[in-house]
């Protein structure tokens, strides 16, 4: 892990304003994994690689999010102006928000995200508009990724105005550059890409992470 002095600052900006309707009616963002709130998960998980962290959310998660962050890194948080206008504008919002030049995206039901990547993620993007990590199978993984605040958060809106809601169209526009699997291998297991969606996924990882089900 590169040490935070001596490096531009960076930012984790963790997308939270998604519904969970594949998890219930409980919010996953502040679900408890194994005794910690999913969203602490990724927080600190992260924390080693950046320097400051931007949640993005409902109006209405704003007080569940806080207490689930409370005693743990200091966070901003990014509000939806609209709610419920898909992660993209959740992306755009947050980038917004951002003070560094670079940031590193992550969805919060990202509890396995490895740090090492992150950092070496923030190491391929310097000098470009991103870094994204895409997988033998050519998926990109654009919400385990590291975007330039400003024109990430430009194409994101020129995206919304074409009414495309796939978060891979903004990247697009950028001058990004691949992290292929082989090269993630270096720095983490692929379960460092798991989103925990459902009950049953939410089961598995409290196993995993040594928990009671």
């Amino acid at each position: 892990m590169t040490p935070k002095t001596g490096r531009d600052e960076r930012t984790g900006l963790i997308v939270a304003g998604g519904h969970s309707t594949r998890f219930g009616d409980e919010d996953k963002a502040v679900a408890e994994l194994a005794g910690t709130p999913m969203i602490r998960r990724v927080v600190d998980r992260i924390e080693p690689a950046v320097d400051e962290f931007v949640i993005n959310c409902r109006e209405d998660q704003v007080p569940a999010i806080r207490d689930a962050l409370d005693g743990g890194p200091a966070a901003s948080f990014a509000v939806d102006p609209i709610p419920d206008r898909g992660p993209m504008a959740g992306i755009m919002t947050g980038l917004r928000e951002t003070a560094t030049e670079y940031a590193v995206i992550v969805a919060c039901d990202m509890p396995f995200v490895e740090p090492d990547l992150v950092d070496h993620l923030f190491e391929r993007a310097a000098g470009r508009d991103a870094a994204v990590p895409r997988l033998d199978d050519q998926w990109f993984q654009t919400t385990q990724a590291v975007y330039r605040a400003e024109p990430m958060a430009a194409a994101c809106e020129r995206a919304l105005e074409r009414d495309e809601r796939r978060i891979v169209e903004p990247l697009f526009d950028l001058d990004y550059v691949v992290v292929d699997e082989d090269e993630v291998r270096e720095y983490a297991a692929l379960e460092t890409f798991e989103n925990v969606n459902t009950r049953e996924e939410f089961d598995d990882a409290t196993a995993r992470l040594g928990g009671e089900v």
